[in-house]
């Protein structure tokens, strides 16, 4: 049969060449993603699940956006597929617990240490946290804690503890919110606050708020993502991580804050989390 004669054949089956091979399931299947709140602050988020849905039509992904300690205990409870979270000591519990199934490396930045620009305790341009966290201490100056088990509250917790302080009074709040939500009070406050940077930079417009501390190789800020043994869609889970950790995902990534804040605003890095 010619070409034009099969193709006429096709066409009255129903079956027209030019869409065979991209038909969308009728009802895709969902998948539930557990995310920190810094990837949807930042707009990543909000980048990466179109591109991922537009790449495997036959999921749908609903996500949440909580701190890492709480999108963990989601995927303890088998309420999630799969997780993006920046919190590497909890993320090695929960593998070591057996709650994951793997645990990938997608991407990085830093956290920085914001304040006001009066700078009460004299902090700024002091690249030891420690450092700057102790005077921060001394000086009894205002700060805004996450308070809420995320990876930016745990790397806050980390900082007090290396500068050999227990926060309290009255300048010390725990907000217990998202860390957009927290950059604001910390503004209208005038606190101090550590934040991941790419946050900082998507909202920091309209905040009377500074960078005054960075670059302390322990503000490091890995992100992970892991698929969960309790997944209740296990196929979409794996076709997610496989996804981030790809070329495509990799290079949105490393392009996404430049059309917006003229710079990225993470690293990727897409090899395997110890």
């Amino acid at each position: 049969m010619s070409g034009p004669a099969l193709a006429r054949t096709l066409g009255a089956l129903g079956l027209g060449l030019a869409t065979v091979s991209c038909v969308r399931p009728a009802t895709p299947s969902r998948l539930i993603l557990a995310t920190t709140t810094s990837v949807e602050d930042s707009g990543l988020l909000q980048e990466l699940v179109p591109a991922f849905e537009a790449a495997h039509p036959e999921y749908a992904v609903q996500y949440t956006a909580v701190g890492s300690g709480q999108a963990l205990e989601l995927g303890r409870r088998g309420d999630a597929d799969v997780l993006i979270v920046h919190s590497p000591e909890d993320e090695a519990r929960f593998m070591a617990d057996g709650h994951g199934a793997d645990r990938r490396a997608v991407m990085s930045n830093e956290f920085v240490l914001l304040g006001p620009g009066t700078d009460p305790a004299g902090v700024r341009g002091i690249a030891d946290a420690a450092a700057a966290f102790r005077r921060i201490a001394a000086a009894g100056a205002p700060f805004i804690s996450r308070g809420d088990q995320s990876g930016t509250h745990q790397r806050e917790r980390s900082m007090w503890s290396a500068a050999g302080v227990k926060p309290s009074g009255s300048g010390y709040t725990e907000a217990g919110v998202g860390m957009g939500e927290a950059l604001g009070i910390a503004s209208q406050r005038q606190a101090y606050i550590l934040s991941d940077i790419a946050t900082w930079l998507f909202v920091r417009g309209g905040l009377d708020l500074e960078i005054l501390s960075r670059g302390d190789a322990r503000l490091l800020n890995p992100y992970s993502v892991i698929r969960c043994a309790q997944a209740a869609n296990p196929a979409g889970a794996e076709a997610f991580a496989e996804w981030l950790v790809g070329d495509e995902a990799q290079a949105l990534i490393g392009r996404f804050g430049l059309s917006n804040v003229g710079e990225p605003l993470f690293v990727p890095n897409p090899k395997p989390a110890s």
